[in-house]
């Protein structure tokens, strides 16, 4: 075939093609390490995760892996743990009236009952407490599957307001409600109250509204013992807008989606 370009149209260039802002881009999927995506699959803990990755029962492509920060994609397909695909279950997020007496701990060294045994038969698969209630606390404790909203529930800038009905032993007057919210240094933390009012008493102790924006451990035991007063019982009955209400002791529910949803908006206290 014979060229028809003239001599002045110099040689021939290849055609670019230049990409305009509508031009799809290939798309890099974001990738994390092995045993953080077993967890954000809710299949186990991200400790749990690292642990069998190590002992060598995980596969991905095939292969065993042993190293937890193996780079994979969330939704990567060709990962297996203990020969069934890890694929990522519908997450749970439930409610339990914990009863006094049991740890808040997938298991203790003393041999003590635990919280799960509440959950005994229910076969949820792997969930985990968010934050903690001492063992001789008692009241709203919530678990999930589902690190990442967990880890929203738990976060002292914008978690939810928790608030506790306490038994003390001995009946406060207005000073002393007024410096639990003021607060106090102990063992190098400061601890204080958002409010503080009294619930009723009678002639030697009283039950008291706490309301706390963070947990520390053992928070309001450290604090109103720092006062002089000792807590005889202690039971939290809201986080944020939710209730306990009726819920039996020991039972627990599933949370509805839009409980679930409001957990995880910004506190109040965020911004404050």
């Amino acid at each position: 075939m014979t060229d028809r370009r003239s001599p002045q149209d110099g040689p021939r260039k290849r055609a670019v093609r230049i990409a305009g802002p509508n031009t799809p881009q290939p798309v890099r999927q974001a990738r994390y390490g092995l045993a953080r995506v077993l967890s954000k699959r809710g299949l186990c803990s991200r400790s749990e995760a690292e642990r069998r990755v190590r002992e060598g029962r995980v596969r991905v492509a095939g292969r065993v892996v042993r190293d937890p920060e193996f780079p994979v994609a969330l939704d990567a397909a060709d990962i297996v743990l203990d020969g069934d695909a890890a694929r990522g279950a519908a997450h749970h997020y439930l409610m339990l009236n914990k009863p006094r007496g049991l740890v808040t701990s997938a298991r203790d060294e003393q041999g003590r009952d635990t919280v799960y045994r509440c959950f005994d038969g229910a076969g949820l698969g792997w969930i985990a407490p968010v934050g903690r209630l001492d063992r001789a606390s008692e009241g709203l404790l919530l678990f999930s599957s589902d690190p990442a909203w967990s880890a929203r529930i738990t976060e002292p800038e914008s978690g939810p307001h928790k608030t506790y009905h306490v038994q003390v032993d001995a009946v406060p007057d207005a000073d002393l409600l007024a410096a639990l919210e003021r607060g106090v240094e102990d063992a190098g933390q400061w601890l204080q109250a958002t409010s503080v009012r009294m619930l009723r008493h009678g002639d030697r102790n009283a039950w008291l509204e706490v309301v706390l924006d963070e947990g520390r451990n053992r928070q309001i035991r450290r604090l109103t013992a720092a006062h002089g007063l000792t807590v005889l019982r202690l039971v939290r009955v809201a986080i944020g807008e939710l209730a306990l209400g009726a819920l039996g002791k020991g039972a627990w529910r599933t949370l509805t989606p839009e409980e679930v949803r409001a957990l995880a908006l910004p506190s109040d206290h965020a911004s404050g």
